[in-house]
């Protein structure tokens, strides 16, 4: 089928993928615009992942204050080259991450960062309070397990919603973004700061 250059200039502006990509993706999907958006971003997951193994020893520590000096955030964000590092697409996928972290408060970079104590506490603290609510022992653990899910979303940096665009995960956008720049990308840590937060600690 014939595909318009405006829908392929569309699909571009929405995904970063390259002309022939686009037009591919809305041939495949009879033209439709949100199909095409999941081809590519299918297609981009499975090109980050072939690059998953890849080294990566350069990138940046970004830093973003937010609300006047209230809340500060360090993130680095690591790439296999001190080329890409430079680019601004890089640069700003480091931006909104650092972004992301000061809007949604994560505790985790991924789940796999989560300490096996705070695990189990949350499963028990999960157990108990299904327990509690008078739900049969047989379907408890099935519960307990979606419920961490939760817990997940929440707590995890590539868990969460990407706040520019709550339709895909935070790691989502960074295998998007691995696809569009042909490198392997780690976050691979942050820290952030809140007014305060401090003081209250030394007083506790």
């Amino acid at each position: 089928m014939e595909v318009s250059a405006k829908l392929v200039k569309e699909l571009r502006e929405r995904t970063g993928a390259g002309m022939m990509d686009c037009k591919k993706a809305l041939v495949e999907t009879g033209g439709d615009l949100e199909k095409a958006v999941d081809y590519l971003r299918e297609k981009g997951l499975a090109a980050a992942a072939k690059r998953a193994g890849r080294k990566v020893s350069e990138g940046m520590i970004e830093s973003y204050i937010h609300g006047l000096g209230k809340i500060g955030v360090l993130v680095e964000v690591n790439c296999e080259t001190d080329f890409v590092a430079k680019t601004d697409e890089f640069r700003a996928f480091a931006r909104d991450i650092a972004m992301q972290v000061a809007a949604s408060r994560p505790e985790y970079v991924g789940r796999d960062d989560v300490p096996a104590e705070i695990l189990e506490k949350e499963r028990n603290i999960l157990r108990a309070q299904a327990l509690n609510e008078g739900k049969p022992e047989k379907i408890v653990d099935k519960m307990v397990e979606g419920r961490l899910e939760k817990f997940f979303r929440e707590k995890c940096l590539l868990e969460q919603p990407f706040i520019k665009n709550p339709d895909i995960t935070v790691q989502d956008l960074l295998k998007e973004t691995i696809a569009r720049l042909g490198e392997n990308m780690v976050i691979s840590r942050f820290t952030r700061y809140e007014l305060g937060e401090g003081a209250a600690e030394q007083q506790d």
